[in-house]
């Protein structure tokens, strides 16, 4: 169970924070069952209530500082999640977002992003269903490593790139 003050990973929410646990005075909610009440941390005006013993909820906690730093050492080897197939494909997107792995993220991140290059050079656009997953694999991954790392969500991407290339040029 996790605590008043945690901060969790929860579904296609992202980081929430959880503000309290308690019963909530909601039409149709069973008054006696307690809830995470908790804000996204990218829309703290948001709230969400979970049942604590959802068994159906993805939920996990934040990773850490070191966590956080061992993913971005671990993206170059980490595999695309690449399924030519259009509906396979969106299938499998779904299933890694909804796994509220960041692994998972990476893996769509790193074969849209790849992809989206390919478009590009031969004068296409991405298509709207990779610009969808892109944006949302990149919001949850960010989002995590933002909180985990302290560093603006808005840097992540080229704090990502960047350490990276300083990693393979010391190599």
């Amino acid at each position: 169970m996790f605590e008043k003050g945690d901060y969790v990973v929860y579904g296609s929410k992202g980081v929430c924070l959880i503000w309290d646990i308690a019963p909530v005075d909601l039409p149709g909610v069973d008054k006696n069952r307690l809830y995470y009440i908790m804000h996204p941390v990218q829309d703290s005006s948001g709230t969400v209530y979970l049942p604590t013993d959802s068994k159906k909820a993805v939920i996990r906690r934040v990773m850490s500082e070191q966590e956080a730093r061992q993913l971005i050492d671990e993206i170059p080897q980490i595999e695309q999640l690449w399924v030519s197939d259009d509906r396979k494909r969106e299938a499998s997107y779904k299933e890694a977002m909804r796994s509220c792995s960041s692994r998972a993220w990476v893996s769509i991140i790193k074969a849209l992003y790849l992809r989206k290059c390919e478009r590009v050079a031969a004068g296409k656009k991405i298509t709207a269903l990779d610009e969808r997953y892109l944006k949302a694999a990149e919001q949850e991954l960010y989002g995590e490593l933002s909180v985990a790392l302290g560093i603006p969500k808005e840097e992540m991407q080229s704090y990502i790139h960047d350490y990276i290339e300083k990693k393979r040029k010391k190599v």
